[in-house]
């Protein structure tokens, strides 16, 4: 089946989508994104994704081109004529198309942003396979730049990460800045080490993962210990259980660092009841 795509206010085949070859997104990275889940044809924590959309926006100075309910509504017209039961919306907003290529930022009342919103569909996603067996993950340095708080299209370097793992054996790999761990390439990175659980604190280092906050929301409702630290490589390697998040993943347990299993080498108890925990939790709150 041919996905509707929505494009500029107008929903439409995605065969017959078109961007203009002078949009800034594809020129410059000069955008934003963002990832919402669907589970049972239902909406996951849309209200953090919205919010976080509004201030990487407004970080950028680009002006937001819906409110909350208009961008709910394209949404849900999407996952419907879609008929997406599993799987994500993508939306992605650039500083639009001026008409030719400049590093000076267009005049915002002659240039609109450029909005785009599709859909992939995932029938295993609950259901992940990997969830079951694990991921394996290598380590990196990390090259990106200083504002990784801000959800931007640039994701090249994470791109290349990704294909650093894959041409090692492994899934994904983690970024590591002055010695200690940022983040995975594409989700939030974290180790249980004596029942603790340990992730790095929010800071310009590290995305401000929707996904994250549930999780340890739900962690600390469930009397999990946590704390917001940076963690070595050396502390990740001799953890008990590690673990990352994201909009696609939910909780993925991971089982080795480079190379080096951690505990029996299969996703461990607390990884999995948290998984378990965002699943359960997380189709309650759905819209």
């Amino acid at each position: 089946m041919t996905r509707i795509v929505y494009v500029n206010g107008d929903y439409m085949p995605e065969g017959d989508a078109k961007i203009s070859i002078f949009d800034r997104g594809f020129l410059m990275a000069d955008g934003v994104y963002e990832v919402t889940t669907v589970i049972d044809g239902k909406l996951i924590d849309f209200e953090g994704h919205f919010t976080r959309l509004e201030r990487s926006l407004g970080e950028l100075d680009i002006a937001n081109p819906m409110d909350r309910d208009a961008w709910l509504e394209v949404h849900r017209q999407l996952v419907g004529q879609n008929a997406v039961d599993q799987g994500m919306i993508y939306l992605q907003v650039t500083r639009g198309a001026p008409g030719d290529r400049d590093f000076v930022f267009p005049d915002p009342d002659t240039t609109a942003p450029t909005v785009v919103l599709f859909t992939q569909s995932n029938p295993a996603l609950v259901d992940s396979p990997k969830a079951k067996k694990g991921i394996k993950v290598v380590t990196i340095d990390d090259l990106r730049w200083g504002r990784r708080d801000i959800k931007t299209v640039q994701l090249l370097y994470p791109s290349m990460g990704k294909m650093m793992a894959i041409k090692q054996g492994a899934d994904d790999a983690w970024m590591v800045q002055d010695g200690a761990i940022t983040e995975g390439t594409s989700n939030n990175a974290y180790i249980i080490k004596d029942g603790k659980i340990v992730t790095r604190a929010l800071s310009n280092d590290i995305l401000h993962g929707i996904t994250r906050a549930a999780v340890l929301r739900f962690a600390r409702e469930a009397q999990m210990r946590v704390e917001e630290r940076n963690f070595t490589v050396e502390e990740a390697k001799s953890a008990d259980e590690a673990f990352v998040t994201s909009a696609s993943t939910f909780v993925m347990p991971v089982v080795s660092i480079d190379g080096t299993e951690l505990g029996t080498g299969t996703p461990g108890p607390l990884a999995t009841r948290l998984r378990e925990i965002y699943i359960e939790e997380s189709r309650k709150a759905a819209i």
